[in-house]
């Protein structure tokens, strides 16, 4: 093998690949990164925002492990909100609207200024390999890049085809080309390759928005922030509103519903299910008489607004007389029409864990390339496998983040142990530890392994240990001051047959919050001014106390099953009591662990209960090479 260029290559500048590139660094390695266009890295080719349900979790994850994405989307957020705050605290998100111009340069500016990342801007056109090794990448070009590992985070421009109307138009973001020829060398090296859909709305003129007909929707104060390193401060939000379509819509898409490439059969892959174009809504839902539109500015320095849910590839004439139908938009001026683009991923049966591919060693595959639709997703992959790729390199243990642990492993398990047919997307619901996964824990769970990777500085880790600290001590408190009964006034009701009570079990009924119990603890060597995150901290310790504990032994019984190891060169054929369907699937996608072999789709309980016998018998036979003889 060639003398490496850079210890990683990283292929594209998007949300996984920054992500990845910088892990990388900060574990010190040198990187190069092979993007199209150096100010344009992190770009928001979709809507311009960060967070959401389940997904802030995992920018809160990324925040942990030292990453960028929440501290990028601080310093150019417009907007910042707090979602499902009527249900319980784990399911809380955080969601932001970014200056999509800001968003890029503050990236852009950061990664340039990372001494160990040199941004090599060009196309990948293959990669090399030597004996099922990756060696490095050839540009479209000529030019041959050699490293130790390559990540490829490919996002919609892996054989990227943009649909508008009845025109096709081979390019990965609009205005920019596409990769084939990289997809050509995948297919070549054995790779099983399929195609997925994603899309965007039109772009709108603000100027000709009549916002007095929609319904605000401002920002929340204080400001909920992401990252866990920026400073709380006042700024001024910039409201987004909510409209809605019309019958008028309907009956103008309904009419013209053949001429999108997605109904005449010009596209056949499949779209992200939770966000279907307006064409597809008004089909699917033909019994709903509206549906709702959030006009999302796209930053400070731009008039364009961005009307999210209205997703669509329809011709250019159909967007502009239809967009003309929702509520306050009768004058809207379209400057850049919407589209659908279709694009190559690889089914992720074919990675690890660690997101390295089983068939070409020191090859990592991270975001659209893998299945998912989401800056966030792409994010969370691309810092695992960036510090994977450390690890590969420096033959250490891989990183790997269960189900338990954090939703990026929620994410990537799914991915592994699924067949992706369609965009993935994160979902609180798709966590089911969710009571233990929340946002405001996520450095709680990760630390750790931010320190031992050397992702955060010894600083910032010391600085966490005192609030963990603290939070013990304000949760002490509260437990140990005990007030009587009489003295609660309404909350009284609740304990009719006691005395006394500690603030702590106060706390656990509904409707208590913290400023409820506050004055009780005063002279109670409290500090006078307590930090507001130990306060949020405790009290939702405190709140989730028996549904965590009842949690965790059912993460132990999780993790008992997950410590029964699968051989890499176990065999899945033949196998007596294991029905053909299953032994197919493990073949196919070869699970790690017993765990990992439960969830794949159409497993039974039976099938597992065959495998679990097997790996019995192998376990004993490997130990005992002449019962294997006779």
């Amino acid at each position: 093998m060639k003398h490496p260029d850079f210890d990683i290559i990283v292929v594209g500048g998007g949300h996984a690949g920054v992500e990845a590139a910088l892990a990388a660094s900060r574990m010190n390695k040198t990187v190069g990164l092979v993007t199209m266009d150096r100010e344009k890295l992190a770009l928001m080719s979709c809507n311009p925002a960060i967070g959401g349900l389940g997904k802030s979790h995992i920018v809160k994850e990324i925040d942990a492990l030292g990453g960028l994405m929440a501290k990028a989307i601080d310093a150019t957020g417009i907007q910042f909100r707090k979602l499902n705050l009527s249900h319980g605290p784990a399911v809380w998100s955080t969601r932001a609207q970014a200056d999509r111009v800001a968003y890029a340069s503050f990236v852009s500016d950061f990664v340039v200024s990372d001494r160990n990342v040199t941004i090599i801007e060009g196309v990948a056109g293959a990669l090399i390999t030597d004996r099922g090794h990756v060696a490095g990448i050839e540009t479209e070009d000529g030019r041959r890049l050699f490293s130790r590992v390559v990540i490829l985070c490919t996002g919609t421009f892996l054989g990227g085809l943009i649909h508008v109307g009845e025109k096709k138009t081979k390019a990965g973001r609009r205005g920019e080309k596409a990769a084939y020829k990289l997809a050509e060398s995948l297919v070549s090296l054995g790779f099983e390759v399929g195609r997925l859909k994603t899309g965007t709305p039109p772009r709108i003129d603000g100027t000709t928005v009549d916002c007095a007909k929609c319904q605000i929707q401002p920002g929340m104060e204080p400001v909920p922030f992401f990252s866990h390193t920026t400073a709380i401060r006042p700024m001024r939000q910039v409201p987004c509103h909510l409209t809605y379509t019309t019958a008028r819509t309907k009956e103008i898409i309904t009419r013209n519903l053949m001429r999108s490439p997605m109904f005449s059969g010009q596209i056949r892959s499949i779209g992200p299910r939770y966000c279907p174009s307006i064409e597809d809504k008004i089909h699917r839902f033909s019994d709903k008489p509206r549906h709702q539109i959030f006009l999302e500015p796209e930053g400070n320095g731009t008039d364009e607004i961005y009307p999210n849910g209205f997703s669509t590839s329809l011709p250019e004439d159909v967007q502009r007389e239809a967009i003309r139908t929702v509520i306050g938009l009768e004058g809207a001026v379209i400057t850049k029409p919407g589209y659908a683009i279709e694009y190559d991923y690889c089914p992720a049966h074919q990675i690890r864990a660690t997101l390295e591919t089983k068939r070409i060693r020191g090859l990592f595959f991270a975001g659209q390339i893998n299945g998912t639709s989401g800056y966030e997703e792409a994010g969370g992959q691309g810092v695992t496998a960036g510090i994977n790729a450390v690890l590969k390199i420096d033959k250490e243990p891989p990183f790997v983040l269960d189900r338990a642990e954090a939703y990026i492993g929620v994410m990537i398990d799914d991915l592994i142990t699924h067949s992706t047919t369609e965009p993935y997307r994160m979902f609180t619901s798709r966590a089911e530890y969710r009571l233990r996964l929340r946002e405001d824990n996520a450095r709680d769970r990760l630390i750790g392994y931010a320190r031992k990777y050397g992702l955060v500085s010894d600083d910032e880790f010391e600085e966490f240990k005192v609030l963990q600290d603290e939070t013990r001590k304000e949760i002490g408190r509260l437990k140990k001051t005990i007030v009587p009964v009489a003295t609660l006034d309404g909350l009284s009701r609740h304990f009719v047959r006691r005395e006394s009570i500690s603030l702590a079990d106060l706390l656990k009924v509904p409707g208590v919050v913290y400023k409820d119990v506050e004055p009780f603890l005063k002279g109670d060597g409290r500090p006078p001014e307590l930090n507001s995150e130990v306060i949020e901290r405790a009290s939702i310790i405190i709140k989730y106390e028996g549904y965590i504990k009842k949690q965790e032994r059912e993460v132990e019984k999780f993790r008992r099953m997950e410590s029964e190891l699968i051989p890499p060169d176990f065999s899945f054929e033949g196998l007596s009591g294991l029905r053909n369907e299953a032994g197919e699937k493990f073949g196919r996608f070869r699970p790690s662990s017993l765990g990992q072999a439960s969830r794949i789709e159409g497993v039974t309980s039976g099938d597992i209960a065959a495998l679990s016998i097997h790996l019995m018998k192998y376990r004993t036979q490997s130990k005992n090479p002449q019962q294997k003889k006779k």
